[in-house]
This record gives structure tokens, C-alpha cells and sequence, in this order.
């Protein structure tokens, strides 16, 4: 006869010691509306199930309803801190499916823009990662420098956060007369502040003991798991596709590709991941003081702006690097003014996966860290 199992058998086969829990998705350091289950042995974490979607818009699904330049104002709210960025793979990409190639005016134009967006996606991105480590100062800092990085790109395209300002073939508008003066005035500011940032919060002895050796990501791992961006390069991997595919008019600039090199701790830690983007910053500086030196003064930035957009049975995976990684569109044309189908390779998405691997054997207070460190941005993610 099978022996009787009874509740305190059952009870005794149960790991008690570790408990379930969910951060988020409504919590200040999960960076947007994400929930994280996470499985905790007292305090080490064992197990995370990242679950998305609370902020799912049928990005994707909608855009085949919308004509080519209807397009654009969605995909500016993908990662709404880089809306520049987001913009321009998929106006590239049309460009390329129509044979139009742009002044280069515009191409200088853009350029600088999509730099002054990346300064401020990165100043947001060590803002708030010192804010998760406890250090509230340079949050306020780099929100002061990020509003005149934000005045200039409000004058140029009346917008503050979504811009709707490279179009296909050009500019929405062109640039203000002072616009110049501007973008090196404001370079002046965010390298003195980037000074006071590095010996205030990156070398602080508390901030390397929070950061470094925790969250270590190999570059192996890294790319096999897809990710790309700040995430790649501080596990070592120079992987920029401004450098290795060059588009636009970048193989004009001189510029380094900022890799993590395991300074203070294991090469692909958490604090690595932040210095890349402090130097991407400063390499951010130097192009567009190359591209104000170079621009043209005279040209026309809606000249090659088609009066209707059709787009014939093609298709096109047109790819940019974004302050986050590489951001792509694959687009489909059926001869219409709509896209047949339209597909974002989200950064934020993929850069994401990565988190259950690589914030297993560290404590809880270490995963919010880990999360900062990849810099995601929800509407992205979920779409």
C-alpha cells in the first residue's frame, strides 16, 4: 500500500529560503513600465523574467496605415530621448528605395543634430545611473546642460522632445542663423561640466565600489546575444556602424571609438558601460565641431523633397547607430504611398535580453545598477 503523503512531507521538499518578487512596473528605477520578476535566495538574486509590454502601441501594425512622412512623428516616439536618432535610418532608408540622395547641406545639418541628441541621450543615461547609485548632483547638472542642447533643437524644429524634422529628401526647416555659434557654445558647457562630472561622481571611490566588477557582460556573450551600443563597447568590442558601415557623410570626421577597458574593474562591468558613454560625449563634441567647420553656408534643405511619395515592390533594411546601438528599419514598398510592412530592430529591445544573464550571483540592490547600465527606453522596447 503507497504511503500516505501528508502536508508537512510535501512542505519539507520546498526551498524555503527563496522567495519571488516584482519590481515594477510602476517603481523610479526600473526607467519606464517595466515589471522584473525576480527570484531572490536572501538577497542574491537567482533568477530575472523581465515582462514587457504595458507600454505596446502597435507601432509597427499602425504604420501601414499611415503614408511615408506620416510615419515619421511614431517613430519619434520610439525612444523618445533620442528622437533625432530614430528618424533618421528610416528617412535613409526611403531615400534610398526612391534614388534620392540629399544636399549636403542637409547632410551636415543632420549630422549635427544627431549628435547634440546623442550628448543628451548620454547625459540622461549617467544622470540617472548616478541617481540609482545614490548621487544626486550630476542629475541636476547635465539637466541644466541638456536644456540648451534642447533649446537649439526646439528652434530648429519647434519641438522639445519629438521633433518630426528629417524628412524624406531633407529638413523640415533649416536651421536659425545663430545655430552655429550655438552648438559650439553649448560643446564649451558640456565639456566643462562632463570635467566636474568625472571628478565628482565616475572616480568617486563610493560610485567605483557600487559599480565596478558588478553586472560583467564578456563580449562573447555580448554578441551573441545581439546587443549593441555603449552595451557592446564597454565589453571591449569597437562595434560603431558610424565607423565600421559608414553612412551619410560620417567617414568625412575624425573621431575614436570609445571601448570599455576593464580601468578600475572586470572588463564589462557596469561601470564600463558608463564610461563609454562620458567619452562618447566628447567624441560627439569633436564631430560636430568638424561638421560646423565643413557645413556650407548657402543650400537649399527641402530641395530634393518629393511632392508625393510611392515607393515600388523593394524592400530594405536601412540601419544607423543610434545613442543606444544599432537602430534599424526593414521596410517594405508595394507601389503605393504606404509601406506593405515596416519593422523596427529596437536597440533598447534586444540590449534588454541581456539582463537575466548578466544579473544572476549579484544582490538586489546590484540589479537595479545593472538595469541603469544597458539604458533602455520602454517605448522602444515595447512599441
Amino acid at each position: 500500500m503507497a504511503e500516505k503523503k501528508t502536508f508537512e512531507m510535501e512542505y519539507s521538499k520546498v526551498d524555503t529560503e527563496r522567495m519571488r518578487l516584482n519590481v515594477g512596473p510602476q517603481h523610479p528605477s526600473t526607467h519606464g513600465v517595466l515589471r522584473l520578476e525576480v527570484e531572490l535566495d536572501g538577497e542574491i538574486v537567482t533568477e530575472v523574467v523581465p515582462h514587457m509590454g504595458y507600454l505596446h502601441r502597435c507601432f509597427e501594425k499602425h504604420c501601414e496605415a499611415m503614408t511615408y512622412p506620416q510615419c515619421i512623428p511614431y517613430i519619434d516616439r520610439l525612444d523618445y530621448i533620442s528622437s533625432m536618432n530614430n528618424e533618421w535610418p528610416y528617412v535613409m532608408g526611403v531615400e534610398k528605395l526612391m534614388g534620392i540622395e540629399v544636399p549636403e547641406r542637409v547632410e551636415y545639418i543632420r549630422v549635427i543634430m544627431a549628435e547634440l541628441n546623442r550628448i543628451a541621450n548620454h547625459q540622461i543615461a549617467v544622470a540617472t545611473f548616478g541617481l540609482d547609485a545614490g548621487a544626486f548632483t550630476p542629475f541636476l547638472y547635465y539637466f541644466r546642460d541638456r536644456e540648451e542642447i534642447l533649446a537649439i533643437l526646439e528652434k530648429a524644429s519647434g519641438g522639445r522632445l519629438l521633433y518630426n524634422y528629417f524628412w524624406v529628401g531633407g529638413l523640415a526647416a533649416d536651421v536659425h542663423p545663430t545655430f552655429k555659434q550655438e552648438c559650439l557654445d553649448v560643446i564649451k558647457h558640456i565639456r566643462a561640466t562632463n570635467a566636474e562630472v568625472t571628478n565628482l561622481l565616475i572616480y568617486n571611490k563610493i560610485f567605483i565600489d557600487r559599480t565596478a566588477n558588478v553586472g560583467i557582460l564578456p563580449a562573447d556573450v555580448a554578441i551573441n546575444f545581439g546587443c549593441s551600443g555603449p552595451v557592446l563597447r564597454g565589453s571591449g568590442f569597437p562595434l560603431d556602424l558610424r565607423r565600421a558601415e559608414p553612412y551619410s557623410i560620417y567617414d568625412r570626421f575624425d573621431f575614436n571609438v570609445v571601448v570599455g577597458k576593464g580601468e578600475v574593474g572586470t572588463l564589462g562591468d557596469c561601470w564600463d558601460r558608463n564610461i563609454v558613454r562620458m567619452g562618447e560625449m566628447e567624441e560627439s563634441c569633436k564631430i560636430i565641431e568638424q561638421a560646423i567647420a565643413q557645413m556650407p553656408d548657402t543650400g537649399d534643405v527641402q530641395e530634393k523633397l518629393p511632392k508625393k511619395i510611392r515607393i515600388p515592390k523593394s524592400e530594405i533594411l536601412s540601419r544607423a547607430e543610434s545613442p543606444k546601438g544599432d537602430l534599424g528599419f526593414y521596410i517594405v514598398g508595394n507601389g503605393t504611398d504606404k509601406p506593405e510592412r515596416l519593422r523596427c530592430r529596437a536597440t533598447s529591445f534586444i540590449n534588454l535580453s541581456v539582463l537575466p544573464e548578466i544579473s544572476k550571483g549579484y544582490m538586489i540592490a546590484d540589479l537595479i545598477l545593472i538595469l541603469g547600465s544597458i539604458d533602455i527606453v520602454l517605448g522602444e522596447v515595447d512599441r
